[in-house]
């Protein structure tokens, strides 16, 4: 990870921030230079897992550089080039879906946009309770996109929520290089 420099966006899956921020954390020790990126949610909500304002300030005090929050902050991101990498972890399947027909209505989804520009690659860590239902054909479909790789993921509650899906985390690091060698890191499900 030494020297690479890596957009993280988060987006709304706001049970695994803290799993987020210790992989943050990890990636940084082993020398990545990580910007935050939020989406509108993940930027403005507070929920039962924390509150907003307490995440951009554990951002900014882990990497060093404030959250990317608006359109205009992550427009530049491709022309730029401000990133070897992009990862968009937790990926929502809201964003998920906003991903699989280009849209790029939110920060997560410019922010992508504009980095693909530069043909480079972006990192999807999926946690969305629909993954093995509404958002399945999202995932296919970025699965055979040019340039996106996937955080290996499995169920992670196959009795209670037999739809959802939640990438591992401990792998991001592994996927993250293995992406910018431009390889998909397999297993795929786990």
């Amino acid at each position: 990870m030494k020297g690479i420099k890596l957009g993280f966006a988060i987006t709304g899956s706001f049970c695994t921030f803290s799993r987020i921020l210790q992989e943050i954390k990890r990636i940084i020790d082993a020398g990545a230079d990580v910007t935050p990126i939020l989406s509108f949610n993940a930027a403005k909500m507070d929920t039962r897992f924390g509150f907003a304002t307490e995440l951009r300030e554990e951002l900014t005090r882990l990497t060093g550089h404030a959250p990317l929050e608006t359109l205009i902050e992550v427009e530049p991101i491709g022309p730029e080039g401000y990133f070897d990498a992009l990862v968009v972890a937790p990926c929502t399947g809201s964003t998920l879906g906003r991903l699989a027909v280009g849209l790029s209505d939110t920060p997560v989804t410019l922010a992508v946009k504009s980095h693909l520009r530069r043909s480079l690659p972006v990192i999807i860590g999926v946690s969305t309770n629909d993954a093995l239902g509404a958002s399945m054909r999202n995932i296919a479909l970025l699965k055979n996109t040019k340039h996106l790789y996937f955080v290996p993921f499995s169920q992670d509650n196959p009795i209670h929520k037999p739809n959802s899906l939640v990438a591992d985390f401990s792998m991001l690091d592994k996927t993250i290089l293995s992406a910018c060698e431009g390889v998909q890191i397999q297993p795929l499900f786990l």
